[in-house]
């Protein structure tokens, strides 16, 4: 991977970081169950995500 494709990578991840930290805080303050089940899910995704990306980030550069 070059150096400017790790660094969109990395921006990527803290994008990914900064929407979890805004949907946990959504989920924390709905009442509606439905709704905080549905930000929960999206939540989830992208986590999984995260990981994804992160794990192939990792093995590209060595560290697995």
């Amino acid at each position: 991977m070059s150096p400017k494709e790790l660094l969109y990578t990395e921006d990527a991840l803290e994008h990914m970081k900064f929407m979890k930290e805004k949907c946990t805080h959504a989920a924390s303050q709905v009442t509606d169950a439905s709704l905080k089940q549905l930000i929960d899910d999206v939540v989830n995704r992208n986590q999984k995500m995260f990981d994804e990306i992160y794990n192939v980030v990792k093995h590209e550069s060595g560290e697995a």
